[in-house]
């Protein structure tokens, strides 16, 4: 039989505070990538491990909070504990990969293409592997040309988001570029979820296994979300993450000439 699919129980809750994590974590995660290219030694790595987990953080807080909406009218949802964590990881490795790329190519159409192409892969492949962790009584469908679109908007979204945020300097541009990101994973998650259909087993055990939503999602939510938040205070405090500004000049101390000195 087929389940009744809601992506919205909670109205624009869930959406729009979506958004905003997204958002939040791209902002992050692309000002990092910014300084990255304007640093050299040791600064630079730390720059972009710093916003890889930024974005990373960000796909994954935003996946899940989104999913907090999701329900199956006549069945509960668990989640996998395991392959949900996974997801995490992959995100955070791949948007690490192509923010590398950026970071240590520089500003190049090869290596924005490049860097977007896998980071918009590692924003479309948390997704899919998060909602393999769903474990409910019965299997997932997907449309296929829906699940090709949202791969490429990721992809399309993350580059765009990427070339502003490493061609234009500036608070507001830097603010632009995150809208951008924020938009490429919350465009990329509806439009995925857009494209799937719960078939339920006949078999009457309509009971999901593993945890809850509210259960399992919650409490798992809090560390990326106060990483997020505790970034975001660093990065504020930092002028250079801030306003672009590529290092901090040092003062030219004037010297007085001698008597004689032409």
């Amino acid at each position: 039989m087929q389940g009744t699919v809601e992506g919205f129980s909670y109205g624009v809750v869930t959406p729009v505070a979506a958004f905003l994590m997204a958002c939040l974590g791209g902002a992050l995660g692309l000002r990092c990538t910014s300084r990255s290219l304007r640093e050299h030694g040791r600064i630079r790595p730390g720059c972009l491990v710093l916003g890889a987990t930024a974005i990373g953080s960000g796909i994954w807080t935003t996946h899940f909070i989104a999913m907090t909406g999701f329900t199956v009218e006549e069945t509960p949802i668990g989640y996998d504990p395991v392959t949900t964590f996974a997801s995490l990881a992959v995100a955070i490795v791949m948007v690490g990969i192509g923010l590398f790329v950026v970071g240590h190519r520089g500003a190049t159409a090869m290596a924005l293409v490049t860097g977007g192409t896998l980071t918009g892969l590692g924003i479309a492949t948390m997704h899919y592997l998060g909602m393999a962790g769903m474990r409910l009584p019965g299997r997932l469908q997907y449309d296929t040309p829906t699940v090709a679109l949202s791969v490429v908007i990721a992809v399309v979204a993350a580059t765009a988001a990427l070339w502003a945020a490493v061609s234009v300097r500036g608070l507001l541009p830097s603010l632009g570029a995150g809208l951008g990101m924020g938009a490429a994973v919350t465009g990329m998650h509806y439009t995925g979820m857009s494209a799937v259909s719960v078939h339920l087993h006949d078999d009457g055990s309509l009971t999901g296994g593993g945890d809850t939503a509210i259960t399992l999602l919650a409490p798992m939510l809090v560390g990326p979300v106060a990483f997020l938040l505790l970034a975001g205070y660093v990065v504020m405090v930092d002028p250079m993450l801030v306003t672009g500004d590529g290092g901090r000049r040092r003062p030219v101390l004037a010297v007085p000439r001698r008597t004689g000195d032409r």
